[in-house]
């Protein structure tokens, strides 16, 4: 990743566009045959890399952290050549997954490794004898605001939907931009711009990739997606003055997500998301082991947002199907199946996973 990094940064000094095609290439096998859901990369932790296309498993994943960070490194360098959504998705996938699963919720520990399924032997640690995610986590996120926003002579871009505020050189005149939002906990977000005067220019804000319902408007006024949508990102071009309000509403039901049909590791099997958060079961929250549990075709899922819960997280709940061992007592195996029964499901943000009592945990469930 810092290798491709560097690539990007040489293609953009020197306009090499044939090492931009190759950036290009590497990007499209890693995204689309390599990478984790979470935006882990790197399965295998014999050569900390890369083994064979749609090769995932998930309890020996090796994701290191430090890998996810430079995916987001990559990412952001690839977004400053062309500014196109696909890169923000996946810089976005890395850090609200991968990346900040790294650290406990305390700050004060820290994974290398990444799994998407764990035992309950594996945890955080305060240090290690080779020592590079704990100082590389804090770097990124001192340098957050830096993957937030972009701008040229005559743009203002919104990568990224964090609160916060920054100040902008453009046209002439210091804008000022402020988000207003809860994401990701909800999808809503309201933008305030102020400057001394009048001043036009354009602002460009990602509908994100796992985003299939968005709206728009701009002092209360409904805007038209569709006709301003360029590379996954929303342009309006206008005339601001003090005090506007740019308001966009993200669509973020809960959504049930498959795995390509050659990661054999995931084969009938689902995965749970909202809006940018991978989710995942863990056992302080279940009655029986989490191998046993099937996702339901038609199960029904909600969400709701537990402020006592791991520092404030949006939970989602749904009723799952449980094999139940009677009748087991003196069988390994059988001709018939166990029977299901009825189990509650809850399902917790992948990065806060491990911030309680040890115990089981799952990102991919079996399908029912």
């Amino acid at each position: 990743m810092y290798l491709y990094s560097a690539m990007t940064d040489l293609a953009r000094e020197t306009d090499d566009q044939s090492l931009l095609a190759v950036c290009e290439r590497l990007w499209q096998n890693l995204c689309l045959q390599n990478m984790y859901i979470t935006g882990g990369i790197g399965p295998e932790a014999a050569n900390e890399g890369f083994t064979s296309n749609y090769d995932l498993p998930n309890e020996t994943a090796y994701a290191e952290t430090c890998a996810a960070i430079g995916l987001v490194f990559w990412n952001q360098r690839l977004l400053q050549l062309a500014c196109d959504s696909r890169y923000a998705d996946v810089l976005e996938r890395a850090l609200y997954n991968g990346v900040l699963s790294g650290v406990s919720l305390d700050g004060e520990k820290f994974f290398y490794e990444n799994p998407l399924a764990s035992q309950g032997g594996h945890h955080r640690q305060a240090w290690f004898d080779c020592a590079c995610c704990p100082p590389n986590l804090a770097r990124l996120f001192a340098s957050l605001g830096q993957y937030i926003y972009a701008q040229n002579d005559h743009e203002i871009v919104v990568h990224l939907y964090i609160q916060g505020s920054a100040s902008f050189q453009i046209a002439g005149q210091n804008v000022r931009l402020r988000q207003q939002t809860r994401y990701p906990w909800e999808g809503s977000v309201m933008f305030h711009l102020d400057m001394e005067q009048p001043t036009s220019f354009g602002l460009r804000l990602r509908i994100p990739g796992w985003c299939h319902s968005a709206k728009l408007s701009v002092n209360g006024e409904p805007i038209e997606l569709a006709p301003r949508m360029e590379c996954g990102y929303v342009k309006l071009e206008r005339l601001w003055h003090p005090s506007d309000r740019v308001q966009l509403d993200l669509d973020m039901p809960v959504e049930q997500v498959y795995a390509h049909p050659d990661v054999r590791q995931d084969s009938g099997q689902i995965a749970l998301q909202r809006g940018p958060l991978v989710y995942c079961l863990e056992a302080a929250d279940h009655s029986v082991p989490l191998q046993r549990i099937v996702m339901p075709r038609e199960a029904t899922l909600s969400s709701h947002f537990e402020a006592s819960l791991l520092g404030g997280v949006t939970v989602i709940t749904g009723e799952g199907l449980a094999a139940d061992t009677t009748g087991w007592e003196n069988a390994l195996y059988r001709k018939q199946g166990p029977d299901l029964k009825p189990c509650a499901l809850t399902a917790i943000p992948y990065y806060a996973w491990d911030n309680r009592q040890a115990g089981q945990m799952r990102v991919w469930l079996p399908l029912g």
